[in-house]
């Protein structure tokens, strides 16, 4: 794990600013794609399958936050899911997903949001330094905020992580992938799981499966298959609250494997998923 450099890290004062700002873009994001969920929403693209989607509003939810950071902070750089990184000429990079959970968006599921994280040095979760987040979840009226040593808050409230509980007291929180061959491996992992946990939880949208283990709605997350943007502001958030937000293999998450929880139970989960070789695809054996 890379550790950065005493200047690479504002002060807190510098921090709570991102704090502030992060809020300011994922609520006007959130007004956005709320308001153009009152309308019909449609397909505009797909990524990896037929069912990973991209509405029109993901790509104005984009546009909207990064003209704003042009105004706000035109220094830095940004890390979008829909139009990648624009390289800045300062330490900081926004990383920002514009509709997390873009499936229940365009069912009318409110278990969607706006993701928007600010990272000192190479936006890669393998290196970078989370410094401040806010996940906005319009639909459900609840916004989470976090900041590196300032706390974790929803609505303004300090949210804290579940005490550890066995496996059979947990609520496990997970999610999919959108291709055959990673799906056929999570339909495994889950059957060997189910059995040993109290229930299982997939919400649809990582970065408030990461803030509900911040504030105690889900014991355990893992997930395959997050992208910087996925996890950037919730991990953050969850951190802060008290979790512990890990890889399979590494103390990093990262897309091929995030788990997060209290650290005893999330050891504990490694160990099950490891067993299981969680990280892996089934073989294409279609002709």
């Amino acid at each position: 794990m890379t550790t950065p450099t005493a200047a690479a890290i504002p002060t807190p004062a510098a921090i709570a600013e991102l704090v502030t700002i992060a809020e300011r873009l994922a609520r006007a994001a959130g007004e956005l794609i709320l308001d153009g969920r009152r309308s019909t929403v449609e397909v505009a693209a797909t990524k990896s399958s037929a069912v990973d989607v991209v509405t029109a509003m993901d790509m104005a939810s984009e546009r909207l936050l990064r003209d704003m950071l042009a105004e706000l902070r035109p220094l830095d750089g940004i890390l979008g899911e829909e139009q990648g990184t624009s390289a800045g000429t300062s330490d900081i990079t926004w990383v920002v997903d514009p509709i997390d959970g873009t499936v229940n968006y365009l069912y009318g599921i409110p278990n969607y949001a706006v993701s928007v994280a600010a990272v000192a040095g190479p936006p890669d979760p393998a290196t970078w330094t989370a410094l401040a987040g806010c996940v906005h979840a319009p639909a459900l009226g609840a916004t989470y905020t976090g900041g590196a040593g300032l706390g974790a808050f929803r609505d303004g409230h300090a949210i804290r992580v579940n005490e550890p509980r066995p496996l059979a007291l947990s609520l496990l929180g997970t999610g999919f992938g959108y291709t055959r061959n990673r799906r056929i491996v999570q339909a495994e992992v889950i059957a060997h799981l189910l059995p040993q946990f109290r229930d299982i939880r997939r919400l649809g949208s990582s970065a408030l499966d990461l803030c509900a283990v911040a504030e105690g709605r889900l014991d355990l997350y893992f997930e395959r298959g997050l992208k910087p943007w996925d996890m950037a502001a919730g991990a953050l958030i969850a951190t802060e609250a008290g979790a512990t937000v890990v890889g399979l293999r590494s103390d990093r998450p990262g897309e091929e494997l995030a788990i997060a929880g209290p650290k005893e139970g999330v050891e504990t989960l490694r160990g099950l998923l490891l067993e299981l070789d969680a990280d892996r695809d089934a073989p294409d054996t279609r002709g």
